[in-house]
């Protein structure tokens, strides 16, 4: 399925939020995630599903000041 990954069209397998990260290379990241606007907790990523056209922000800390 499509889904909008960081403002980028991105074709999907994965049905929910956690395996799609996995499959886009954030799996082993310490990121933030936001699904159509709404932060998603890490221990909840593996029961968000997916629908296509979602949109994703994958967000990851910045160090530095």
């Amino acid at each position: 399925m499509k889904i909008i990954v960081n403002a980028k069209p991105h074709e999907v397998s994965a049905s929910d939020l956690q395996s799609a990260l996995q499959e886009l290379g954030f799996a082993g990241s310490a990121v933030a995630t936001a699904l159509n606007g709404t932060f998603v907790a890490r221990s909840q990523r593996a029961e968000v599903q997916l629908a296509a056209g979602d949109c994703l922000e994958v967000l990851a800390p910045m160090q530095g000041g």
